[in-house]
Order: C-alpha cells, then sequence, then structure tokens
C-alpha cells in the first residue's frame, strides 16, 4: 500500500469537499418538497391589472406582487387585526407564497433552476398600531426555506399598509436568481 504525502492527503480531501455540492444538487428537487408538504402548483392567477405577473432579465426572475390566492382562483380578504388573527395572516402569506411559486415554476419551467430566493418584499393589510408584519410575512418565508432549504433564505422586508388591493391581507413581491 502506497502511503499519500501530507500534500497529496490534503489534495484529495480539497476534492473530496468540492464534490459535495454536486452530491446535494443531485438531491436538490423543490417540486418532490413541495409534493411532500401537500403543495400543489396549478395554473397562476392572470394578473389584475395592466402587468405581467414575472419577468426574467438575464439570471434573475422579478415576479409581480401577488396575493392569497384559494384554490377556487378567489382572493382570501381581510385586515390582520380585525378581521383576522396573526396566525390567519401567516397562513395567508404561505399562501401567497404557493402563488409566487405557481407563477415562478410557468416563468422558469422547473423549480430545481433555482439558485436562489434573493429577496421578498411583504405588504400586509392592518389596522393602525399593528406591529407584528415580521411574523404575518414568516408565513411566505418559512415556506421557502422548507422547499429552497438554504436557497430559500432571502433578504426581506416586511410593512403595513393601511390597504391593499381587493382588501386582500397581504401582498408580496420576490426576486428569484436562477441557473441558466
Amino acid at each position: 500500500m502506497t502511503k499519500l504525502s501530507s500534500t497529496a492527503r490534503t489534495l484529495l480531501a480539497i476534492a473530496a469537499m468540492a464534490a459535495l455540492p454536486s452530491l446535494a444538487q443531485e438531491s436538490y428537487d423543490p417540486e418532490a418538497r413541495l409534493k411532500s408538504l401537500g403543495v400543489e402548483l396549478g395554473e397562476p392567477a392572470p394578473p389584475v391589472a395592466n402587468y405581467v405577473g414575472a419577468v426574467t432579465t438575464g439570471d434573475l426572475v422579478f415576479l409581480a406582487g401577488h396575493g392569497p390566492t384559494q384554490v377556487d382562483g378567489t382572493f382570501v380578504t381581510g385586515k390582520v387585526g380585525s378581521d383576522m388573527t396573526i396566525e390567519q395572516g401567516y397562513e395567508a402569506a404561505r399562501l401567497t407564497a404557493v402563488s409566487l411559486l405557481t407563477s415562478l415554476k410557468k416563468e422558469i419551467g422547473d423549480l430545481a433552476r433555482v439558485r436562489r430566493i434573493v429577496r421578498v418584499f411583504g405588504m400586509v393589510n392592518a389596522i393602525e398600531g399593528f406591529g407584528q408584519q415580521p411574523e404575518v410575512i414568516n408565513g411566505a418565508s418559512d415556506l421557502l426555506v422548507e422547499v429552497f432549504g438554504d436557497r430559500g433564505r432571502h433578504a426581506r422586508a416586511a410593512v403595513g399598509m393601511a390597504s391593499l388591493p381587493r382588501n386582500i391581507p397581504v401582498e408580496i413581491e420576490m426576486v428569484v436568481e436562477i441557473d441558466p
């Protein structure tokens, strides 16, 4: 048996560690993860005005503001702090993340192309003085991390609004980096 020098052992260790990301890449399947969570992506809701749901430029996808769309295509409505609880707002934000992923999949074809969720901008329709916007928008952030792992960790803003279109409780925009 041949003995390896410490330099050769170090180089082999570095090569082995470099191979690890490619192994992780093989097991990266966000659509299977969605399925295991019981989340189905249907067709995206059409925009409610003169805009498109997603725009790709280079390796970035910009997703327009989405709201919580139910299976029947209607929006969840209400103001957090009066019509709904923080927990219900959290669920609305989670549902909004599903809407965003539906549009993202339509735009890029395969969610395995997601390299990173870059930024989430969450708006919460809440009563005056409400200060728990981060807890509400966590509904979206938590789902993104559940689906994409560390690739789902993102920069984020969570702000309060006096009202949102159609009286939806949350509206969320997202920027995603993709592989070619």
